[in-house]
């Protein structure tokens, strides 16, 4: 099959605010190759991607990402990674390339899929699917009364685990304590608590570190994302102090290399991945089955629709003992209606990646027309992209 063509849908909420809630606009990819399609989507900047796959080729190492998937053939998984490796070649001064091409690896693996009646997590070379425990993943409240509120609510729809993130998490050390106590309180004495600093830390790890003995006393399972992405060495310090509560990151990883050095370096006990920023399926299944190598538990990192979500299932349904996945919650209209298919817990409170070809999430088309803010790119009086 020959890649005919890659379409881009800028999709948004008629208001987008500056609330961490990644599902206020969305990137969806459609690719098109011998009379099938697959579906996609890209975790990053919309605009800034459609711009990589179009953008004129500044030399041989900044080269547009359609160069190295336009007119390509696609007829099993060596042709994919295949394209990757160019783009990784190719592309390697574009910085958004791997954004760009994460959405369109996705859609790759679902058209494979689709043309073999394989789902991509058997193509990805897993024999069994095992179910996954969901956690509820949520912004805290804006006070502790509010996230204990939370709390409640998501006990009561018979979630087990949840996550609490960003802001105001970080503005005082009273203020996160009784945050993290309201949570466990709502959460209830047998809950698993996760919490997502949003790096807010920057690479302080005393900051860090005084909100240990409070996550400890609350029980908390994992402190995610305390630092930026590259300061490894402040995430191994607090790794080295952090007790029983384990320190999670690499949703920031952008290809695989850099998940493996927060592995290696970084001393995380949770490596969690978003296949629409690390380059799509193929290298989240690597760090998944290089992290089970090393003890580390692989999450899946999603906060988008189900599209992302059954995406983010694939690289490591296969894996058994890695039980926990992120489960977005309170999403807007957009990502809500963006499929008809509905990936839901199960009468045990557990979550099925689709047994269905691809990624087995039909997209709603209606959805995209609803949602679409037309996009044009002119260079030199020329358009190069209309949307």
């Amino acid at each position: 099959m020959r890649i005919e063509a890659v379409d881009f849908f800028y999709l948004a909420m008629p208001q987008v605010t500056t609330a961490a809630d990644g599902s206020q606009d969305a990137l969806v990819v459609r690719v098109s190759a011998g009379g099938l399609t697959g579906w996609g989507e890209c975790e990053a900047s919309p605009l800034v991607s459609m711009a990589a796959f179009v953008t004129p080729m500044s030399h041989g190492a900044c080269r547009p990402v359609s160069a190295s998937v336009l007119g390509h053939e696609v007829n099993g998984p060596d042709d994919i990674r295949a394209m990757a490796a160019r783009i990784a070649y190719d592309s390697m001064d574009l910085l958004q390339a791997p954004h760009t091409w994460s959405g369109i690896e996705m859609a790759l693996w679902d058209l494979l899929g689709r043309a073999r009646g394989e789902p991509a997590w058997r193509l990805l070379g897993q024999a069994q699917a095992f179910p996954k425990t969901p956690y509820a993943s949520v912004l805290f409240g804006a006070d502790a009364q509010e996230t204990l509120q939370r709390a409640r609510a998501i006990r009561a729809q018979g979630f087990r685990a949840a996550k609490f993130g960003w802001a105001p998490f970080g503005d005082s050390l009273q203020g996160d304590e009784d945050q993290l106590a309201a949570a466990r309180e709502g959460l209830g004495a047998d809950g698993i608590l996760l919490i997502d600093a949003g790096q807010i830390f920057g690479a302080d790890v005393e900051a860090a570190a005084q909100r240990l003995p409070a996550m400890e006393r609350a029980r908390v399972t994992w402190f995610e994302e305390p630092f930026a992405a590259g300061a490894l060495s402040a995430y191994a310090a607090l790794a080295a102090r952090s007790g029983s509560v384990g320190v999670a990151g690499g949703e920031a990883a952008h290809d695989r290399d850099m998940a493996l050095h927060l592995i290696d370096h970084g001393a995380v006990r949770f490596i969690q991945i978003d296949c629409g920023r690390i380059g799509g399926l193929g290298p989240a299944r690597e760090v998944a089955q290089y992290a089970a190598a090393r003890g580390v538990t692989y999450v899946n990192h999603t906060f988008t629709s189900n599209l992302a979500l059954s995406a983010s299932l694939q690289p490591y349904v296969g894996l058994e003992d890695h039980r926990i996945c992120e489960y977005p919650t309170g999403l807007s209209a957009l990502a809500q209606e963006l499929t008809v298919t509905r990936i839901a817990p199960d009468a045990n409170g557990l979550i099925h990646a689709p047994d269905a070809p691809g990624l087995g999430v039909e997209v709603n088309e209606a959805t995209l027309e609803r949602y679409r803010v037309p996009v044009e790119i002119r260079v030199g009086g020329r358009v190069i992209l209309s949307a």
